[in-house]
């Protein structure tokens, strides 16, 4: 028999165990968790709508006229008219022709690109994209030919060479480095080499391109360039569940075959109404997202005055750049005995020697709270095991 505990103690000699956090309250900049009193900044609730109250409203609301559980699959009698309004209103607010609301992110992609490619196929994958996409590629049993990050020239390389059925899956924004994918390049040679590409906007939907309808209507790209366009809820929408978005004849193809669509309930109706309330205030509330941009400014000009390495993003996933497992975990720590809260991101999330500090900005938060985190890192740059006065003074 497999030796876990053995494992477990494996993972914890290399820095890579993880514990989860018991939090109080709603999500908020402030909060409580494992009984401390701390200021986060690893929450992905990007515009802060996660505890906004127009949104808790129509949750109540609409309770008593649809009730809790969604009860059954959507192909038996889950699909509720607040699930179809919303597929509606996603697919106003992506300006695509259809919808389909799916129960997770997660959920989405393992459905999507399990059925738009199979085997006999092959899918083209960033080598940054997320573990989700990762498992749906994999769980295609399509061939998976991987490409070096944002290399669109080594892509079409493989594209020009493959012949068949083609698929290429990437993220919008990457998670763990809060860069966004070259996405006009990549549907220049997709469509020359005709490729389906399919991007997973998770990190996008809601903070960027016009009223926040992400990256690939910042990049100006239709639904003709980019097909198949997958996005989550619970990030900047505040709520809960996912979606892809695209033509009506792939809708209805992935009715019925995206298992993760087919053999799962429903979503609680209410979710969508409130989920359809969220939309409201993200295309109504442009200030909203110049605030954030704001807080992404000072907290970059400010964490690179103090030393530290960051990464190019303009998003509001900010990486520290750290390199080994146990430095990020103290510098982590560090942190946290300040009252800030900022997570260490180690393998296999990211690439071995790649362990960082993943900050994420809110709309949420104020400019003294940007302030307080670099205060804090300011006390911890000459943190023994993370980098000495004279290292940080040097890059």
């Amino acid at each position: 028999m497999r030796d876990f505990a053995l494992e477990i103690e494996q993972r914890k000699h290399a820095g890579l165990y993880r514990t989860r956090r018991l939090v109080s309250g709603p999500q908020q900049p402030e909060l409580t968790a494992d009984g401390q009193a701390l200021l986060s900044f690893c929450s992905n609730d990007y515009l802060g709508l996660a505890n906004h109250p127009d949104n808790i409203e129509a949750l109540k609301n609409a309770l008593p006229e649809t009730g809790l559980g969604g009860a059954a699959s959507h192909l038996v009698c889950g699909h509720h008219d607040a699930h179809h309004q919303l597929e509606q209103r996603l697919a106003e607010f992506t300006r695509r022709s259809s919808a389909l609301f799916f129960s997770t992110g997660y959920m989405a992609n393992l459905g999507v690109i399990s059925a738009l490619v199979g085997r006999g196929d092959t899918v083209f994958s960033d080598r940054l994209n997320h573990a989700s996409i990762i498992d749906g590629c994999i769980l295609s049993r399509a061939r998976v030919r991987r490409y070096a990050h944002g290399d669109v020239a080594a892509l079409e390389t493989m594209l020009a060479d493959t012949s068949g059925h083609k698929v290429v899956v990437t993220d919008g924004v990457f998670s763990m480095d809060g860069d966004v994918a070259p996405l006009k390049a990549l549907a220049r040679v997709c469509k020359a080499h005709d490729a389906l590409l399919v991007v997973d906007d998770a990190h996008g939907i809601g903070v960027l391109g016009p009223q926040g309808r992400g990256s690939v209507l910042e990049a100006g790209l239709s639904e003709d360039e980019v097909p198949v366009l997958i996005g989550t809820l619970g990030k900047a929408v505040g709520t809960s569940g996912a979606f892809v978005a695209g033509p009506e004849v792939l809708m209805d193809y992935l009715v019925q075959k995206a298992r993760t669509y087919i053999y799962t309930t429903a979503m609680p109706p209410a979710m969508a109404i409130a989920t359809c309330a969220s939309l409201n205030l993200i295309e109504s509330d442009d200030q909203r997202r110049a605030h954030l941009n704001e807080l992404i400014v000072r907290f970059r000009e400010g964490a690179q005055a103090l030393g530290y390495e960051l990464m190019p993003s303009y998003t509001p996933i900010q990486p520290i750049m750290i390199g080994g497992n146990e430095e990020a975990l103290a510098l982590s720590q560090a942190l946290e005995q300040q009252g800030v809260m900022v997570t260490a991101i180690r393998p296999p999330t990211v690439p071995e020697g790649q362990a960082r500090l993943r900050v994420t900005l809110s709309a949420a938060h104020s400019h003294e709270h940007v302030d307080r985190l670099l205060g804090a890192l300011s006390e911890c740059r000459t943190l023994r095991g993370f980098r000495d006065s004279e290292q940080v003074a040097a890059l």
